[in-house]
C-alpha cells in the first residue's frame, strides 16, 4: 500500500535511538545466519517460531526441533524472517518510526514495549488459530505496535512515503497510518493472504496503542498537541535598568 521513507521528526529526549538500531542489527544478523545455515534454517524456524498448537499443548514438538521452552517463542519468533523482502519491510518501518517511539518512552521502556507488542501479536494469532502447527515468524507484531504508537503520538508530522510503491508523497502521518491500521483489521475480518498473520498485526496494533498511553514520558503529549523541547533553556527576562534619575518627591501645600 505504501512504503515509508522519512519523517523528519527530530528526537527531543535522547541523542541516539540505540535500541532501535540494535534491534535492526540483531534482526539482520539472525537473518544472515539463517540464510547461510541451509537446512538448519527450517529447524530454527520450527524451534524458535511461535506454533500455537505447541504452546497450547495440543501437539508435541519433536525433540530434534526443541531449542527453547514454548513460552519463549512469544518473543523469539519476532527475530526470524522468511526472506529479504519480509525482513526489509519490517526493518524499514522500524527505522522510520521506531526512533520517535523510543524517544517518547526511553530506551529501556521502548525495549519492553517492543517485546510486549511482539508477544501480543503472537497471543492473538494463537487465539484465532489455536490448532495451527505452522510456525509464525517475523517482527510484524512488534512493528504494528510501533505504528499505532507513532500514530497516537505524531499524527500531524509529515512523512515521505511511496504510495503504491512508486508515487512519492509528503503527507501527514495520520493518512497512511490510519489507512494501514484499517487495512489490518479489514484483512482480519474479511480474510486475506494466508501467508500473512493478520491477527498478529492486529494484536500488535492494540497493544501498541494501549501501552504508549501507559508507558510514555509524562511530558510527552499525544496527538501532537504540543511540541516539547526539554533541552531548551528559558531565560527569565530581567527588568530594564532605569535610564534617568527619579524625580524628587513633591509635597503639596
Amino acid at each position: 500500500m505504501f512504503i515509508p521513507l522519512h519523517d523528519a521528526n527530530s528526537l527531543k529526549y535522547i541523542k541516539l535511538q540505540y535500541v532501535t538500531l540494535s534491534l535492526i542489527v540483531i534482526n539482520v544478523v539472525v537473518y544472515l545466519l539463517m540464510s547461510v545455515s541451509g537446512d538448519s534454517a527450517q529447524a530454527a524456524a520450527i524451534g524458535l517460531g511461535y506454533i500455537p498448537a505447541i504452546v497450547h499443548d495440543l501437539a508435541v514438538l519433536p525433540v530434534d526441533f526443541y531449542i527453547v521452552p514454548p513460552d519463549f517463542t512469544y518473543v523469539t519468533y519476532a527475530f526470524l524472517h522468511a526472506d529479504i523482502f519480509h525482513l526489509g519491510g519490517n526493518m524499514l518501518f522500524l527505522w522510520v518510526f521506531g526512533d520517535n517511539v523510543e524517544d517518547a518512552l526511553g530506551h529501556i521502556r521502548f525495549l519492553i514495549f517492543y517485546i510486549l507488542c511482539a508477544a501480543a501479536g503472537a497471543f492473538l494469532h494463537g487465539m484465532i488459530v489455536p490448532f495451527s502447527e505452522a510456525p509464525l515468524i517475523g517482527a510484524s507484531g512488534a512493528i504494528a505496535g510501533i505504528v499505532s504508537a507513532y500514530l497516537l503520538l505524531h499524527p500531524r508530522v509529515k512523512v515521505w512515503v511511496l504510495a503504491f510503491g512508486r508515487i512519492p508523497l509528503r503527507i501527514p502521518a495520520i493518512y497512511p497510518l490510519v489507512l494501514w491500521v484499517l487495512t489490518q483489521f479489514g484483512m482480519l475480518v474479511f480474510g486475506g493472504s494466508e501467508q500473512i498473520s493478520w491477527p498478529a498485526h492486529v494484536g500488535g496494533i492494540i497493544a501498541g496503542a494501549l501501552l504508549i498511553v501507559i508507558m510514555k514520558r509524562r511530558s510527552v503529549p499525544l496527538f501532537d498537541r504540543a511540541i516539547v523541547s526539554p533541552r531548551a533553556v528559558v531565560v527569565e527576562k530581567q527588568p530594564e535598568p532605569a535610564t534617568r534619575e527619579a524625580e524628587p518627591v513633591k509635597w503639596g501645600r
